[in-house]
């Protein structure tokens, strides 16, 4: 049996193999964020199909950085008894599971009755609106934001919580030249950009204590030709690794990368798959915790290989599993064909549009019979 369904330490949880459910926008909370029972079912069979570890769908920490419908919350205390609901439908059937907190920022598109907050007032491409250019005290209270998330996330007993560093949110954009273009001690270089996230990291860490998981989702570069750059990606994972965090996740691109962005079309064979592969090469070396990769995994000899190379020591999966919750299940059965998402990201367009996220494509296949 193929090393990756044996189990495997992330910190000090031990999740069943090495597959994961990487985040995304579910678009099944209640309108105040609170976890609906289509939740609690997606979750079940995502942990009944063999997912080692489930990353939620993006949590919002605070009203004003809600980035769309249907959004998870973890801004209230009073949210947290339907949050452990996730956890046991998780636990119950083997799965670990995490939480994953985030602000949307300037791309923020939920109608939340205030401005979106970001790095400087710089019109996002995404949403085409300028937001309202945070102050000190914002980014302070922000910072606060996520500490509270974190423990309303280990109050709920998740195995850890990861914020999202990623694809052009609140963190994305103070990391990003582009988005950034601040004159104080958290704008201009790399290591001023990347204060905000190094803050939020110590917040949250002081509040949940020295041994709870805290990971990490980030861009190995946002391929737009001005933000986020490879090296300066490099510079920030290696600081966190060596401030302790528990795991990275590396994904990349921002909406305006356009064909370059996290979800990529297409991805029907093995040359295509994974591609921030080279990425992980690159800063595996560098990171002292274990480095998750995301993007385009379609087929487990891929996921063998880049384990075998030391790249990654594990693989995350999304839009498959929106097709296949039960993937790993089948791989590990025997039968390891690739999943069958097609990567036409119809799936992502039901959010959107304020419905639940689910395979498009293979409904109207079964129409079509």
């Amino acid at each position: 049996m193929s090393e990756l369904f044996q189990s495997a330490d992330i910190g000090n949880i031990k999740v069943r193999n090495r597959f994961v459910r990487s985040a995304t926008w579910d678009g099944m909370a209640e309108a105040n964020g609170a976890v609906s029972e289509r939740m609690v079912d997606l979750y079940r069979s995502l942990a009944r199909g063999g997912v080692g570890l489930i990353l939620t769908g993006y949590a919002f920490i605070t009203l004003r950085g809600k980035a769309g419908p249907g959004m998870l919350g973890a801004d209230s205390d009073d949210l947290v008894p339907g949050l452990r609901k996730l956890v046991r439908a998780a636990h119950e059937d083997g799965a670990k599971i995490v939480l994953q907190i985030a602000h949307g920022g300037a791309q923020t598109i939920a109608k939340t009755g205030v401005a979106p907050e970001a790095p400087s007032a710089v019109e996002d491409r995404m949403v085409r609106k300028v937001p309202v250019e945070m102050t000190q005290d914002d980014i302070k209270r922000v910072e606060e934001e996520f500490a509270e998330a974190a423990r309303r996330g280990k109050e709920a007993g998740f195995d850890g919580v990861q914020l999202h560093g990623a694809h052009g949110y609140l963190i994305s954009q103070f990391l990003s030249p582009y988005c950034n273009v601040r004159s104080d001690d958290y704008g201009g270089s790399i290591e001023n950009r990347a204060r905000m996230l190094f803050e939020t990291y110590e917040a949250i860490r002081n509040r949940v204590g020295s041994d709870y998981p805290i990971m990490m989702k980030i861009n190995v570069c946002d391929f737009d030709d001005v933000g986020l750059t490879d090296d300066d990606s490099l510079w920030v994972c290696q600081k966190m690794s060596e401030m302790g965090m528990t795991a990275i996740e590396l994904s990349g691109g921002v909406p305006a990368a356009g064909e370059l962005s996290a979800a990529r079309f297409a991805i029907n064979n093995p040359e295509k798959e994974a591609y921030f592969r080279d990425y992980a090469k690159r800063f595996r070396p560098h990171l002292d915790c274990p480095l998750m990769l995301v993007g385009g995994l379609r087929s487990i000899g891929v996921a063998e290989g880049i384990y075998r190379e030391g790249s990654a020591q594990f693989f995350s999966l999304c839009r498959p599993f929106i097709s296949e919750p039960d993937l790993i299940n089948r791989w590990r059965s025997g039968d390891t064909e690739p999943a069958r998402c097609i990567s036409c990201n119809k799936c992502l367009t039901t959010a959107f549009r304020g419905e639940s996220l689910r395979c498009v494509a293979f409904e109207e296949e079964a129409e079509s019979v």
